[in-house]
């Protein structure tokens, strides 16, 4: 399931997936991004972003730390006004959610 963006302003978006390339599942050497942790991001025309989420699973040790990092993170972007994280599980998370390159750095093929 690829991430789902909302955004109009590509340079942002671009920044939003450049900063969360940078946030790791401690037990997985694989960035959120491309572990298709990030199911959506929406902007509004203020640059308020909302990004709705999962975790691996609903017991991920991360689970109190992670989405306060994802939001902490991409509030940080220069021209994000504000940031909220939605923490989902539905759809669950599972391993065909990850992209090809996630699957090739865990030797998944």
């Amino acid at each position: 399931m690829p991430t789902i963006f909302k955004i109009e302003d590509d340079k942002l978006q671009e920044e939003i997936i450049k900063v969360m390339k940078t946030i790791f599942d401690p037990e997985i050497p694989v960035d959120i991004y491309e572990l298709g942790l990030i199911y959506e991001v929406v902007s509004d025309k203020e640059n308020n972003v909302n990004i709705m989420m999962t975790l691996t699973s609903p017991m991920c040790p991360v689970a109190e730390t992670l989405p306060p990092e994802v939001e902490q993170k991409i509030g940080h972007i220069e021209d994000v006004k504000s940031s909220k994280i939605e923490l989902v599980w539905d759809p669950p998370w599972e391993q065909s959610m990850m992209s090809e390159s996630a699957k090739l750095e865990l030797d998944m093929f």
